[in-house]
């Protein structure tokens, strides 16, 4: 149920060419002019995203497992909230909310793209929360904590040489899938008219017949290298650990 689409998919973008398979439909693609500043917008989307939410999600997480323990149900609500409201929904409200004085930042392109760079923190939290979150749990925080602290650390130095490097691949897996959902989004970067690679993709299918096909498989070809870097940074992580051990 997926191997065959997905191969269906690049049997289809291969014929770009009348009568020959090949990757007509790739040249094709990556030659449009449109294609690399949607591309280039939703990396520095992806990674202005990864920035925000690590510096909101990390410290909330560790100060929660830290200091205030009966708080995480809460935090864990809000961290969720994303995925019980529906995206349509979501962009309705944004729009609404931020197209109208005093709250008008939706009347420029600049404006309307860091709101959406803020929806798109707001959707990643349930990820990056969840990874930081089981990351905090398979070490020993308050250990950690004293012990910087009694060679006299601050908390930021605390945060950013302790806690970060012993959260490496609980980073790495919350960066990742967050750089992969905004990397695909559609409906919200469609509403809020921004020129990324999702709104570029729909519009290529009204006016291309292979060409979409070749953007499903490149797509598709980022997210499983996202995947594969976690999973090689997860095993390698695992390796060290056991021999240290």
């Amino acid at each position: 149920y997926f191997l065959i689409p997905l191969g269906a998919t690049f049997y289809w973008s291969l014929r770009g060419k009348k009568d020959v398979l090949g990757f007509e439909a790739y040249r094709k693609l990556f030659a449009d002019t449109n294609f690399l500043p949607a591309f280039s917008q939703s990396i520095i989307n992806a990674v202005a995203t990864i920035f925000l939410c690590l510096l909101i999600v990390v410290p909330t997480a560790y100060w929660v497992t830290l200091r205030l323990p009966k708080l995480r149900p809460i935090v864990e609500f809000i961290a969720l909230l994303p995925f019980v409201i529906p995206a349509v929904v979501l962009v309705f409200g944004i729009i609404l909310l931020y197209s109208r004085p005093p709250l008008l930042w939706t009347a420029t392109y600049n404006s309307s793209r860091v709101v959406l760079i803020c929806i798109y923190v707001a959707l990643s939290f349930p990820y990056m929360f969840r990874s930081v979150d089981n990351g905090l749990r398979a070490i020993d925080v308050r250990t950690l904590t004293e012990a910087a602290q009694s060679l006299g650390a601050n908390w930021p130095t605390i945060l950013f040489k302790v806690i970060f490097p012993n959260l490496q691949v609980a980073l790495l897996s919350g960066a990742l899938l967050t750089f992969a959902i905004v990397i695909g989004e559609l409906t919200i970067a469609l509403y809020m008219a921004q020129h990324t690679l999702g709104p570029y993709m729909a519009d290529l299918t009204r006016s291309k017949v292979y060409e979409p096909s070749a953007m499903a498989i490149v797509a598709f070809a980022i997210t499983w290298a996202a995947m594969g870097i976690i999973d090689f940074v997860g095993r390698g992580s695992s390796g060290r650990k056991k021999t240290a051990d």
